[in-house]
């Protein structure tokens, strides 16, 4: 056999070896493209797309509501039946998804801003001191903590990788975290320029494996779920404090100064950037992603719809407060609270307007559809279940 024989077949078997650990490195598929039928994760999936499965009706009823000790900003999560989420009164929550009734608990010893995440039988949230907790879903004790250096305010999302399960959360110590889900142990940090707002999402469509996010740095980065390298960053021009939303090969988010970007993750470029002339306010809503349409919501007080393929705005819808809350597409409707105190559930096609709900206090949790429930924290403390 000649040298050149012999370099072919050792390239083809480190090839082979790449393509072999790529896969074991691939995610779990994240449901961007077929919408979530639980609500485990902030945003219904590890691509953060804001969709859900099933259908809801054109009115809701009050089911239950649940008090807190103070307002909730935290996003609820559901799962086996349970709802979960944390609350300024420095607790996290579960509670009876059929009754609202309080099942657990845990004291964190400070505010919880950031949505709640369930994987297997462990919750993991992180709370304002810049905790990360690891709680069993069963009764809300402890299995580990792990601290950051600043406060926790997004979500964290999780990978499955060959050394096992991962936990991904950003920080206002300028870090993106991945830690072993088992332990809390850090498998690697990636270090950016200012703070973390908003929740990682997972992108596994391509050869390499990556996360995506935004920081206060005002670029959106592309990181490796391998080892926490950077492949690609993108300069946006503002602050990103919203997370992204991803679907195909499209990664999709607001800016601070009111730019609702697609950015191309198979180029790494920003596709189309769409703003409203009159009135350029910051997106901290995240966006949803559904079919050829892309919702968000503005601190101008609007919920707007843009075309996938092009940013042109498809449908406006005002409100009387800023949107922080981000919203959820379920079938043919979207649903989305206000800081105006109302809960509303729109027509996806018209934007029209087809039942809303005023709890008389600002709404900047995101609401958890599941079963055609819809679940949602506001500024008075409580949480409100609604349904058929």
């Amino acid at each position: 056999m000649n040298h050149r024989n012999i370099d072919y077949i050792v390239r083809m078997n480190f090839a082979l070896l790449a393509v072999l650990v790529t896969a074991m490195l691939m995610p779990v598929p994240a449901a961007a493209d077929e919408p979530a039928a639980g609500w485990p994760i902030y945003r219904g999936d590890q691509a953060l797309s804001g969709r859900a499965a099933g259908s809801l009706p054109e009115r809701l009823r009050l089911l239950w509501t649940f008090q807190a000790d103070d307002q909730i900003r935290s996003s609820p999560v559901v799962d086996q039946d349970m709802v979960f989420f944390g609350s300024y009164d420095g607790g996290v929550y579960a509670l009876d998804l059929a009754r609202g009734r309080r099942i657990w608990r845990f004291d964190t010893g400070s505010a919880v801003e950031a949505p709640p995440l369930v994987v297997g039988d462990t919750l993991f949230v992180g709370s304002l001191d810049g905790t990360l907790f690891a709680l069993r879903t069963k009764n809300g004790k402890q299995r580990w903590s792990y601290a950051a250096e600043n406060r926790i305010i997004g979500s964290a999302n999780w990978v499955q990788s060959r050394s096992g399960t991962r936990i991904l959360v950003g920080s206002y110590d300028n870090r993106l975290h991945c830690l072993d889900a088992g332990s809390g142990k850090p498998a690697w940090t990636f270090q950016t320029d200012h703070y973390i707002n908003g929740a990682p999402a997972i992108y596994g469509a391509g050869a390499q494996p990556m996360t995506v996010f935004g920081g206060c740095d005002m670029l959106v980065h592309l990181v490796s779920l391998d080892n926490g390298l950077e492949l690609a960053k993108i300069e946006v021009g503002s602050y990103v404090a919203a997370s992204a939303a991803i679907s195909g090969h499209q990664a999709f988010l607001g800016d601070y100064d009111g730019a609702l970007l697609c950015v191309d993750l198979s180029r790494a470029q920003v596709a189309w950037e769409y703003y409203d002339q009159d009135l350029r306010a910051p997106f901290f809503s995240s966006p949803a992603v559904a079919g050829d349409r892309v919702i968000a919501g503005s601190r101008d007080g609007r919920l707007h719809c843009l075309d996938r393929s092009s940013g042109k705005a498809l449908w406006i819808f005002p409100t009387g407060g800023d949107i922080d809350s981000s919203p959820v597409i379920c079938g043919d409707k979207v649903v989305f609270g206000s800081l105006d105190g109302r809960i509303y559930l729109l027509d996806l096609i018209s934007g029209k307007e087809l039942w809303s709900y005023e709890v008389g206090a600002g709404i900047a949790s995101s609401p958890a559809l599941v079963d055609g429930m819809v679940i949602v924290g506001a500024d008075d403390g409580r949480v409100y279940a609604f349904g058929r």
